[in-house]
């Protein structure tokens, strides 16, 4: 049996999912291609190898898809190191990472099994964490990059191409992962942890069957929830889930028509039910401020622990939809900046060892890692995720049929954002 769940991120503090959600919200968004690159030097285009040879490109950029996976160039004078060099000594690992997102305890014990010093420095939003990597004044070891982000720090060699050979722990996640289409061959990363985007609601308030709606999406547009309806302060998770109740699953869609639809379908939540934002699902929907709220998997799995007393987790419920939805990921890579490759790599291989990578799930973190051993009957028979909410475990399949919010061109990015603004300014 595992133990019981320490140190939640509080109420009232951000944790890493609020931050970065929050930023896009506000339109601070990552810089531009463009930006990075001439920011570090490298504002050519890059030569890129690619499984397909298709213009999906941004800036010199090309736009990861499923349908155009991208295996990212290892450039000359920035190789991965060699096989077998024992690890750094005297040596402090320093892990860049967004607050509240991974168990100290975990970090503490890697560095007396290795006997290094671990530092985690955090920042407080998207500019500041790439504005501190691009200077490189602190030399910084680990980074967590969802694959939106991974091309610009590639490109600007601001990370590190991995040697597999220190990672064979890699073979404990989900094979789709181990040569994942955003990065092919894990040239660059692994993976951190993974998560769905669906719908959470308390059942002792919502009349409604979700799951067995026709269009469970069209819940969001139900006057009888008028005040206690929520979505997520994220202008991609909300206009995408916009664009697949209409039945379009092109989420990285780059159709002003389509984006337009779907800002006009949102503004009628404005009248209709008084729709508001926010990214504090796992503590809205346990606390009742929503009776029905757009959702991330994590959020509902640590929402049991929000609970008022004398509320049983049984009337809580999340539903994803089985035919594919939103699958959200973050990865970890090694910068180029730091001082201890060989730890780093190493830390990589801690992390993804089965273990620790529920240890840190389920201690601390709430967010899923993508590993083989890791399924919804296994979480429910050991108490990790009650068996209301197995429903908010990602099971591999879910990744392989599900949409991924990935980089945009500068031009659809600006039409989102525009759409975005234009919805939030009525509510």
């Amino acid at each position: 049996m595992a133990h019981p769940p320490e140190e939640r991120p509080r109420p009232g503090r951000m944790s890493r999912r609020q931050f970065i959600r929050r930023s896009a919200g506000a339109a601070l968004v990552y810089p531009s291609a463009a930006a990075i690159l001439a920011a570090c030097g490298h504002a050519s285009n890059p030569d890129i190898s690619s499984g397909d040879p298709s213009p999906k490109a941004s800036a010199g950029l090309p736009l990861a898809r499923r349908d155009h996976p991208v295996t990212w160039p290892i450039y000359p004078d920035k190789k991965p190191i060699a096989s077998g060099l024992q690890p750094e000594t005297n040596a402090t690992l320093k892990i860049f990472n967004w607050e509240d997102y991974i168990w100290k305890k975990l970090v503490k014990d890697f560095g007396k099994h290795y006997d290094c010093q671990v530092e985690i420095s955090t920042f407080a939003d998207v500019d500041e964490g790439l504005s501190n990597i691009r200077t490189g004044q602190v030399d910084l070891d680990i980074y967590f990059p969802g694959p939106w982000l991974l091309g610009k720090l590639v490109v600007s060699k601001l990370v590190r191409p991995l040697n597999l050979d220190y990672i064979p722990s890699l073979s404990n996640i989900w094979p789709s992962l181990q040569d994942p289409f955003y990065d092919r061959e894990s040239r660059y990363t692994v993976p951190y942890t993974i998560y769905s985007t669906g719908i959470g609601w308390r059942n002792d308030h919502v009349s409604d069957d979700v799951a067995s709606l026709s269009n469970a999406y069209d819940s969001f547009w139900q006057p009888k929830y008028k005040g206690k309806t929520f979505l997520l302060d994220d202008y991609r998770e909300t206009i995408s889930m916009a664009l697949l109740r209409s039945g379009n699953t092109d989420i990285n869609t780059s159709d002003s028509a389509a984006i337009n639809k779907a800002k006009d379908d949102l503004i009628q939540l404005i009248s209709e039910v008084q729709v508001k934002l926010d990214t504090s699902d796992y503590t809205d929907i346990p606390e009742g401020k929503s009776w029905i709220h757009q959702a991330w998997s994590g959020s509902l799995i640590s929402a049991q622990y929000y609970l008022p007393k004398g509320t049983p987790v049984t009337a809580m419920s999340y539903w994803y939809p089985t035919n594919g939805g939103v699958i959200g990921q973050d990865n970890i890579a090694i910068l180029k900046q730091g001082k201890n490759p060989v730890l780093a790599h190493l830390f990589l291989n801690w992390m993804l060892d089965n273990k620790h990578a529920y240890d840190n799930f389920y201690n601390f973190n709430g967010y899923q890692p993508p590993m083989n051993d890791i399924n919804p009957q296994s979480l429910v028979a050991d108490g990790a995720v009650p068996k209301n909410l197995k429903t908010a475990v990602v099971r591999p399949e879910d990744f392989d049929t599900g949409y991924t919010i990935l980089e945009l061109s500068p031009a659809a990015d600006a039409m989102w954002h525009s759409a975005y603004q234009e919805f939030t300014a009525g509510v």
